[in-house]
């Protein structure tokens, strides 16, 4: 299969925290490392030589902070923050960063960041991203279903169905069990390709192949739409088939 990875810049002044990143990183199949750079000045010269997706950014730097970095370059790439300190977490949300993470990152954190990341650079109309940068067009979603972690495209996606805490993952192939609600899947999932039924359950738009006002039909499963999900759902339905 091919695709263009997504090429990641790490921005630390710490080797343990570049070495936790990179480690992370690795379990992923499409990003890469393009760079490592241990403060913000080698990393402003990185980036008039590289075309980088995804910088995961420090703010406690010498000489210059991240935060100071990041409102000096135009047109950055799409960051995520790394840091020890909560305090700087709305400066960098008013800076538009994708997500803050906090040291030290357990990996089920910096997944639910990149996830993040995926979803905000997802096609928009006319087929162009908010940042050049982040032009991949990804249409995919990464799972983590006991030990392994799993690339899911959202075609292959039939629904989700919520059991508190966990959520199954139905897809055309497998069926996988993830630690995490379906509020959460349903924040980081596209509108335009999913839509919350019911409390217990998310489906793929592109795989229904019937509904009424109570229920939808993906071939021969049928699902409950709920009450306070019917009338959006319904008008979301409807407006699908025009």
């Amino acid at each position: 299969m091919n695709y263009m990875k997504t090429r990641c810049l790490i921005i630390d002044d710490e080797p343990l925290a570049i070495k936790l990143i990179r480690t992370h990183l690795s379990k992923l199949e499409s990003f890469e490392i393009a760079g490592e750079c241990s403060n913000a000045l080698k990393a402003i010269e990185f980036l008039r030589k590289e075309k980088i997706d995804l910088m995961f950014l420090d703010i406690n730097m010498p000489e210059i902070t991240g935060l100071e970095f990041l409102k000096s370059i135009p047109n950055p790439p799409y960051v995520i923050i790394t840091t020890a300190y909560r305090e700087y977490a709305i400066e960098g949300y008013d800076l538009d960063v994708v997500d803050f993470l906090l040291k030290p990152i357990s990996f089920e954190r910096f997944l639910k960041s990149i996830n993040r990341y995926c979803n905000r650079t997802r096609p928009v109309a006319g087929g162009e991203n908010d940042k050049s940068s982040g032009q991949n067009g990804k249409k995919h979603v990464y799972i983590q279903d006991g030990k392994n972690i799993f690339k899911l495209q959202y075609a292959d996606i039939l629904y989700f169905e919520g059991y508190g805490e966990y959520v199954k993952v139905i897809t055309t192939g497998k069926t996988y069990m993830v630690r995490e609600s379906l509020t959460e899947f349903e924040q980081k999932l596209s509108a335009d390709s999913f839509l919350r039924v019911h409390k217990s359950y998310i489906v793929n738009l592109n795989k229904i192949t019937g509904f009424s006002t109570i229920h939808v039909l993906l071939k021969d499963t049928e699902l409950p739409i709920g009450r306070i999900f019917r009338d959006k759902a319904v008008s979301v339905l409807l407006s699908d088939k025009k």
